[in-house]
């Protein structure tokens, strides 16, 4: 698919950018768990805003276009060699078209100085997990839960640590350049 760009997330399009991820992260949960699900952050979203609007402004954020529409998001963030993929999303309206791959190409031709890629899922997104390892070639590299938090979340190991307690993938991905 070559018509996918990155856009520079503009000011403007910050609110509909976030309704827009928070639709693509209710899809994904509301088609494991149904109606009854209890993963959501805040009222009644599977990522709270705070936690986009942290990452938009911490990050580089881009919409994805596809044939002139905005049909998702990206967020990452680089410190040299290394990348983190906050939060990618695409519209459920257009799932299974190839989009969310074409828009990680170019994010890595964004960023060719990136050899480490790094990003996390809940355990339950299987369309997720089989995206970034069986589509972009990540692999999984950890699992937090329980009894092996994630170290960078100060309430990671907290029983009463609600989001995701059942479990969080972290996947790597090694370039060579």
């Amino acid at each position: 698919m070559t018509d996918i760009l990155l856009v520079p997330l503009s000011a403007e399009d910050r609110e509909q950018f976030i309704l827009a991820n928070q639709e693509a992260f209710n899809y994904g949960a509301l088609e494991e768990f149904g109606i009854r699900d209890d993963h959501y952050e805040e009222d009644g979203q599977i990522i709270s805003r705070e936690t986009i609007e942290q990452s938009i402004d911490s990050g580089e954020a881009y919409r994805i276009v596809h044939s002139g529409q905005p049909v998702g998001g990206v967020i990452i963030k680089v410190d040299g060699e290394r990348g983190v993929l906050e939060i990618l999303f695409v519209s459920p309206k257009v799932h299974s078209k190839g989009i969310g791959y074409a828009a990680w190409c170019a994010v890595e031709r964004l960023h060719p100085e990136v050899t480490v890629w790094e990003t996390v899922t809940p355990y339950f997104e299987k369309r997720n997990i089989h995206f970034y390892v069986n589509r972009c070639g990540f692999h999984i590299v950890e699992f937090y839960n329980s009894h092996h938090p994630d170290p960078s979340d100060p309430e990671a190991g907290n029983e009463m640590d609600g989001q995701f307690p059942e479990g969080m993938f972290r996947f790597e991905k090694r370039l060579r350049r």
